[in-house]
């Protein structure tokens, strides 16, 4: 099993589906996009600035990446 995460929602930028959630530690911020969310309603997942989330983190060909978001 995957390592959770938990953090807080940077900045997420609705109209362009991607944004930073900061590590709780704060020691690093790990990009998201809106494919990632896990979310419960319709429509095109988002988060909120200051939210808090728990997530993966996976690396793809620019990095890494938070995954399998969730809301707290």
């Amino acid at each position: 099993m995957s390592n959770r995460y938990n953090g807080t929602v940077k900045w997420f930028n609705n109209d362009k589906g991607f944004g930073f959630i900061q590590l709780e530690d704060n020691s690093k911020d790990i990009f998201v996009h809106y494919t990632e969310i896990n979310n419960r309603g319709y429509g095109k997942s988002s988060l909120t600035d200051g939210q808090k989330v728990t997530f993966n983190i996976g690396v793809n060909q620019k990095g890494e990446q938070a995954t399998s978001v969730e809301a707290l």
